[in-house]
């Protein structure tokens, strides 16, 4: 997962930028970085850590011009390192370009080792490399083209910003598994990973880019392609699970609303006879005030979260989240002592933070600790941009229920059902991918 955003702008786009990628900080804390074009060439800026870290007045003042894209990143390909940091710059034909890329391609490593026979030299290790070597090679004079022949041979999840010196483009994947927005006022046309990102620089959303869709922003105004209309969506449900803002709104699916139904729909599924319904902040909130109301069981406070703690499960390493866990949230022993509790969470990945949480929540007094989780079990890897490699690491691939519930320390667990998951999206049909929890892969991860 990482987050992507764009903007043609009449002004300066520099501080846009960055307030943009504020918004989006949540979706990758490891390195961020703005590729600005004045109109003649373009000027990046890049480094490890937060975006508030990394972009200070001096280097803010560097990107001068009126079209940018930035990225915020969490590893899932290549590693944690500078090099890797997008966005990415090229050149080819005489032109310079700079990509941002969210999601992941399942056959990037076929098609580099291929590139890499035909003799060339790439700077990083991750696979947005290659879809930009892609672009560069195809590019004669036409990028609609070029995107296309490139996404011919892609095979993936993308959601993908490219800047050149007079024009920002932005395209999906076929399948629409990562998201992409598009927003726009009287001086700006902004595409971003959500919403909120559109909203901070006073833009209005006006659509999702479709799946397959490819959308070029110049001076001729804005021009829309398709490379396919063939094949269902399949946005990822973990989206509205856990990585979203709740004021996301990604394709006809509000991340807070879907977690507040699913509450309710798990306090029907798996009640608990409980004094208080405690939610794991902050993605378990609006699950736990809909659980609470469906149930009619108060709901509280338990846990204290330390505000200036990143998001645990995108930490680079398991120790790194284990630590996380221990510095983001603390017990409220006065609210907890003495009382039966159902904790709501999104999500069980490999079972460590719920192991941990649990143990501190007795320690707080709680006699009695439920478990209740908004999403099914998480079975399977993604191989789509979510950090989830290996089903080893995947507790509810190696554990039945009540071995989960036993290693966790719960005195019940349960999970809401697929059913009550999809019901509680605004969209009743099938459209998700849900490969992580049933091993239904909308693209298939050996590709040849």
């Amino acid at each position: 997962m990482c987050g992507v955003i764009g903007i043609y702008s009449k002004s300066e786009v520099n501080k846009k930028l960055f307030f943009g990628l504020n918004s989006l900080q949540h979706r990758g804390q490891e390195s961020c970085g703005i590729t600005v074009s004045n109109g003649e060439n373009l000027h990046r800026e890049k480094g490890m850590g937060l975006v508030i870290d990394v972009f200070k007045e001096e280097n803010l003042n560097n990107l001068v011009g009126n079209i940018g894209i930035g990225h915020v990143r969490y590893s899932t390909a290549g590693g944690s390192h500078d090099y890797n940091t997008q966005p990415l710059m090229a050149f080819a034909k005489g032109i310079e370009m700079s990509l941002a890329h969210n999601g992941n391609l399942i056959n990037h490593q076929i098609l580099r080792t291929r590139l890499e026979e035909d003799g060339v030299m790439f700077q990083t290790a991750i696979d947005s490399e290659v879809i930009l070597f892609l672009i560069a090679r195809y590019y004669k004079g036409d990028i609609v083209e070029a995107i296309k022949k490139t996404m011919k041979l892609i095979k993936g999840a993308y959601a993908i910003v490219l800047c050149l010196k007079d024009k920002l483009i932005a395209f999906r994947d076929p399948l629409g598994i990562r998201p992409l927005v598009m927003g726009k006022n009287d001086e700006d046309v902004v595409f971003a990973s959500e919403n909120a990102a559109v909203e901070i620089v006073g833009a209005t959303e006006i659509r999702d880019v479709k799946p397959g869709e490819i959308i070029v922003v110049d001076k001729e105004g804005i021009n829309s392609s398709m490379y396919t209309t063939e094949g269902s969506p399949r946005h990822c449900f973990f989206e509205y699970v856990y990585f979203a803002r709740e004021d996301a709104t990604l394709d006809g699916t509000n991340a807070y609303n879907f977690r507040r139904r699913c509450g309710e729909y798990l306090s029907q599924e798996s009640p608990c006879d409980v004094d208080l319904v405690v939610p794991v902040p902050d993605s378990g909130i609006p699950s736990a005030i809909g659980y609470a109301q469906k149930a009619g069981i108060p709901y509280a406070q338990g846990l204290v979260k330390n505000r200036y703690m990143g998001r645990t499960f995108i930490k680079p390493t398991q120790a790194e989240r284990e630590m996380a866990v221990k510095l983001k949230l603390n017990p409220l022993r006065h609210v907890l002592k003495g009382k039966r509790i159902v904790l709501i969470d999104d999500s069980i990945v490999r079972g460590t933070t719920s192991a941990n949480l649990i143990q501190r929540i007795r320690e707080a007094g709680a006699t009695e600790v439920h478990m209740r989780i908004t999403s099914p079990p998480v079975k399977f890897p993604c191989y789509y941009g979510i950090d989830t490699p290996s089903r080893k690491h995947l507790i509810a691939a190696n554990m039945d229920i009540e071995a989960i519930r036993e290693k966790i320390g719960a005195d019940s667990l349960a999970f809401i059902s697929m059913e009550g998951m999809i019901k509680s999206s605004s969209d009743k049909h099938d459209k998700f991918c849900k490969a992580c929890f049933d091993g239904d892969y909308p693209v298939d991860p050996i590709v040849i």
